[in-house]
């Protein structure tokens, strides 16, 4: 039974410091990102919403290679990345009549 306590708690410490060091690669200053982001992949800002707890949410996007990022700043002006991908498009549909 002491085996097994052990070894499952070795497997929760892993777990915990692999979440952290993920954390780590995907999280850093909004200069540093915004930057990356242009000089790298060729993205600019397409949009913005404020979340919750006054973090902003931001889209970018490349019209040359259609990559998209779209990254969360919190308010210590740290800004993760929650979602990347290709095959960006730009919309522009009109509301639906009134019902």
């Amino acid at each position: 039974m002491k085996k097994t306590f052990f070894k499952m708690t070795m497997g929760l410490g892993n777990m915990v410091l692999a979440a952290q060091q993920v954390q780590a690669r995907t999280c850093a200053p909004r200069e540093d990102v915004v930057k990356r982001l242009v000089e790298t992949y060729g993205e600019t800002r397409r949009g913005l919403g404020i979340a919750r707890q006054g973090a902003v949410m931001e889209v970018y996007a490349s019209d040359q290679t259609g990559s998209w990022t779209i990254a969360v700043t919190l308010p210590d002006g740290m800004t993760c990345l929650i979602a990347t991908g290709q095959a960006y498009e730009e919309m522009a549909e009109a509301l639906p009549p009134n019902v």
